[in-house]
């Protein structure tokens, strides 16, 4: 599996997704549809946007007990979406329950992935509010172990990460990492951070980036040019 840039698509409203969609002309980017978007429009933005041609990364980032993700899962896997994900912290059950609820009849399945930690936590902020005494590498490894053992795809992880990642479950544990901004850009409210070109050379299979991209003058260009640092 190649890697590939995903767009946050962090929009409010569907008039200004489709606003920025129309943009590109040629390759479709892969999109992600998170919180703000899919609760402003509903299901319906996510299947509008998957007749347009683009693969999606539907982040909700499901964290409940085990029979409700798996039958929130089964509801989403009728999306046709490409990607969804949960929070590693639900446990290894609620894990393994999503997975059942997002397998449909004919045993296909959107890629499923799990939250490790978010790129706006770091140690210091860990330790003092989540009472996490662990290293943060050591929980991030910790969680992915669970993930895979699980049945899961791959994790959302710190580019930081990535590589830490692919040596204890394999290089073809999927790693999905946000927290990547351009060498010359603001990192905004991101603490673990790193460019495109340094994501590809830890290991990456999937960055995600939002206002790097969707704030630019030119949000082609600096598609193109994260393209370009990333994929090569």
């Amino acid at each position: 599996m190649g890697r590939d840039v995903i767009v946050a698509c962090d929009f409010d409203s569907a008039e200004k997704t489709f606003a920025f969609l129309d943009r590109f002309h040629g390759r479709k980017p892969f999109v992600k549809i998170g919180m703000e978007l899919y609760y402003a429009e509903g299901p319906a933005i996510v299947r509008e946007i998957k007749k347009r041609g683009h693969k999606i990364f539907l982040d909700l980032k499901l964290h409940d007990i085990p029979n409700t993700v798996k039958k929130a899962m089964a509801v989403l896997s009728r999306l046709d979406v490409d990607m969804c994900n949960l929070h590693a912290a639900g446990t290894s059950r609620m894990m393994e329950a999503a997975l059942e609820g997002l397998t449909r009849a004919d045993g296909s399945r959107p890629l499923l992935i799990a939250v490790t930690q978010l790129t706006s936590t770091d140690e210091e902020i860990m330790r003092r509010e989540i009472l996490i005494e662990r290293p943060i590498d050591e929980v991030v490894m910790r969680y992915a172990l669970h993930a895979k053992n699980a049945g899961l795809d791959g994790v959302v992880c710190s580019p930081l990460e990535a590589g830490k990642v692919h040596e204890s479950c394999g290089k073809g544990f999927l790693t999905v990492t946000p927290g990547v901004r351009f060498a010359d850009g603001e990192i905004g409210d991101q603490k673990r951070v790193m460019t495109p070109a340094e994501a590809a050379r830890i290991g990456s299979d999937y960055i995600v980036v939002g206002r790097p991209i969707t704030a630019a003058e030119d949000p082609v260009a600096a598609y193109e040019r994260c393209v370009r640092e990333f994929v090569g």
